[in-house]
């Protein structure tokens, strides 16, 4: 699938059915594409050092 902006007349790039989807799915909410990006990544979950032995968990 050719991933483009219709309103600039510029294409993005090249995706998968897939991921073109979601795209359209989300929209313009970057906050979703960038959770869904750190989950693929793995880093999702991963604690936060806050100091020396203290950790927080991401929410």
């Amino acid at each position: 699938m050719v991933d483009h902006r219709p309103w600039a007349g510029r294409v993005r790039g090249v995706l998968c059915f897939n991921c073109n989807a979601a795209g359209g799915t989300w929209g313009a909410d970057h906050d979703a594409l960038r959770r869904a990006a750190a989950h693929l990544e793995g880093n999702a979950w991963k604690p936060i050092l806050v100091t020396p032995g203290v950790y927080q968990l991401p929410s």
